[in-house]
């Protein structure tokens, strides 16, 4: 194994186009591509079938080593996938919070593993144009689990809205059947009963419930926040991802340069909504309800804070809460916490259409070198895409890790195993133990299956947000590869800036009354001619339609 020493955004669409799921230009050329390359790969693989290479194969991988569950060569999981595929990986491990920036140089440098997981779109678009990565479109027709699963789930919108202007993509991602929405706000329930105070539906309401703890606990800050350090640049961070989608924009960990608004594209940084979102933080911070160091600290030190009491809000998602938040606070007498369904805002109970993709696979130019490259993708559509393989990668071995079935309800996790809220009290962990759940194999599937990883609080939590509405997400604007390198060098100035000025904003280190000013220095720096440019791009991708 070699040892290096994480995370962008994602995006998805509604369904305003529907785009060949195999690209524009593959088929028989495709083919063509691939007729010297099927060593190992089965003959006839098709939908529910188990894939086995012909031969013992070793794929070249880069491996998330997340700090919770480090990266084991020796997993329970990687032992019984060689044995039901065939397969090994030459794995490069890399610690969660070196991932983007190690991926990026590798990618760069012609160095990169075969399969490249862990991959948030747009993030592949940076190594299109030098071809680093393959157009994985012209290969998905060799791949029926993912072609199924695009199919039966209405996904081909999706999937058109990560295609670039030669009508490809360049990322496999995860495929959810339908939206998923994990992260909200966590908040300490006895301490809402203590003071009498009502669980808060909406953003307006937390302000109130935060400022009544502020008048309780005069020297702390009630809101002290996390996940602020897995994103390029302070000022992008969860919280105001959060907020954005309920305001009707996008930032934070969700920010893009361009937005879908009222028939056309805006700069996003300029909206009027993003806007918003700025001034609520802004309030907060200015009457000391949200910790300014929210958007600069580390999760520990955000963790630190929650576990003794400072503060009694952070965000947290399904896992987080219960692996970590509640085990914080157990030295408190009586401490509870809870993940309270998303605060709405101006759009409402609504959610955003884009979580039905998830972070995905890059393939590197090696992998069409290698005469394994149909088996490659072959494993790849069983182990990422099958529901089998699915299964296999977040749950284990029947009868070993857990019994029954998925699909009618029987399904039980192993009762000596933990995994997140289910069977907190037992030995061994999941992931730790045995490697399955383990970040880089384990997204996506059927609600189901999402389902069966839920406690009957999560499910709680889901269900409400299943009542919501699922927003249209805005069309692509697919560039060419000459518009593509100077959108490339705009959208990192304009979101550098961007990321630099909401946090300046909310600290109270300039006046909103400047915005108009901030907007006029965001388009001095290609705002206007990107904006500009991503119209003309539609325009064109749409009489292409």
């Amino acid at each position: 194994m070699v040892q290096i020493s994480r995370r962008q955004l994602l995006a998805a669409a509604g369904a305003v186009t529907v785009v060949s799921i195999a690209g524009c230009d593959s088929g028989d050329g495709a083919d063509t591509d691939v007729n010297d390359k099927k060593a190992g790969s089965m003959d006839g693989f098709k939908v529910g079938d188990q894939f086995k290479a012909t031969e013992p194969l070793k794929f070249s991988a880069m491996m998330l080593s997340n700090q919770n569950y480090p990266f084991n060569a020796n997993w329970p999981m990687l032992v019984e996938l060689a044995k039901r595929t065939n397969v090994s990986f030459e794995a490069t491990a890399v610690p969660g919070s070196d991932y983007n920036q190690k991926v990026s140089v590798v990618v760069s440098a012609g160095q990169a593993p075969q399969i490249i997981p862990k991959t948030y779109h747009p993030a592949e678009e940076a190594f299109i144009a030098g071809g680093a990565i393959l157009p994985v479109s012209d290969y998905v027709h060799l791949m029926p689990h993912f072609t199924d699963k695009v199919q039966r789930w209405k996904l081909e919108g999706n999937l058109a809205q990560m295609s670039q202007q030669d009508g490809k993509y360049y990322l496999l991602p995860g495929l959810h059947e339908a939206v998923w929405q994990d992260y909200s706000i966590g908040v300490r329930t006895d301490i809402l009963e203590k003071h009498s105070l009502a669980v808060p539906t909406t953003w307006d309401e937390l302000t109130t419930t935060l400022r009544a703890l502020k008048t309780a606990y005069p020297g702390q800050y009630p809101f002290s926040d996390r996940w602020s350090s897995q994103k390029p640049g302070p000022g992008a961070n969860n919280l105001i991802g959060l907020l954005a989608t309920s305001y009707g924009t996008r930032g934070g960990w969700n920010y893009d340069t361009a937005y879908w608004d009222g028939g056309k594209f805006v700069l996003t940084g300029a909206m009027d909504q993003y806007r918003q979102v700025v001034q609520y933080l802004a309030t907060l911070v200015s009457e000391k309800l949200l910790d300014p160091e929210s958007f600069t600290q580390t999760d520990d030190q955000a963790r630190q804070k929650f576990a003794s009491g400072k503060s009694f809000v952070i965000s947290v998602n399904a896992q987080t809460v219960v692996n970590e938040a509640r085990k914080d606070i157990a030295k408190i007498p009586g401490a509870k916490v809870a993940k309270i369904p998303l605060p709405t805002g101006p759009m409402g109970a609504t959610l955003s259409g884009e979580s039905r993709l998830e972070n995905g696979i890059m393939l590197s130019k090696k992998a069409l070198e290698s005469k394994n490259f149909v088996a490659m993708l072959q494993f790849i559509d069983w182990l990422w895409y099958s529901d089998a393989g699915l299964m296999f990668s977040k749950w284990g071995i029947e009868g070993d890790t857990y019994t029954g079935k998925v699909e009618d309800g029987s399904f039980k996790l192993n009762p000596q195993i933990k995994w997140a809220g289910l069977n907190p009290d037992a030995p061994k962990n999941l992931q730790v133990d045995y490697g399955f759940f383990n970040g880089v194999f384990a997204y996506g599937g059927s609600t189901q299956m999402l389902n069966s990883q839920f406690t009957d609080e999560e499910k709680a939590f889901q269900a409400e947000m299943n009542k919501r509405t699922t927003r249209e997400v805005g069309p692509p604007h697919p560039f060419s590869p000459e518009e593509r390198e100077q959108a490339g060098l705009w959208e990192a100035a304009i979101a550098d800036y961007v990321n630099q000025q909401t946090l300046a904003f909310i600290l109270g280190k300039r006046p909103l009354s400047e915005w108009d000013k901030y907007v006029a220095e965001l388009n001095a720096k290609g705002g206007d001619k990107y904006i500009e440019l991503a119209n003309k791009a539609y325009d064109r991708f749409k009489g292409k339609k």
